[in-house]
């Protein structure tokens, strides 16, 4: 079941990448009022035609290696639990125990 889960985030990750630029000038057309409203129009229709999963707020941070949603580390796409093991084995550069 995580698997399915880090599959669809990185498919998710890969058409919002792929669809960003068009998208970006659709919503310039639609947001800009010296436009007549039929291109307006126009350009929040084929807004409306992309696909779900187009939009960057489609997408939730999930850990790379579990799939996990929640507590995950935005810098390394790792949860807590994958970041405590990974940084106590030393496979993050630049990461290491703390003491004081």
């Amino acid at each position: 079941m995580p698997r399915a889960r880090i599959i669809r985030d990185l498919k998710a990750r890969a058409t919002v990448a792929s669809s960003e630029v068009v998208r970006q000038a659709f919503r310039y057309l639609t947001h800009n009022t010296t436009l007549p409203a039929k291109v307006r129009a126009q350009a929040q229709l084929q807004l409306n035609a992309f696909p779900r999963d187009a939009r960057p707020a489609a997408i939730h941070n999930r850990c790379l290696e579990t799939g996990r949603g929640r507590g995950v580390l935005r810098v390394f796409r790792l949860s807590r639990f994958q970041f405590r093991v990974k940084a106590l084995e030393g496979e993050l550069p630049g990461v290491k125990k703390s003491t004081w």
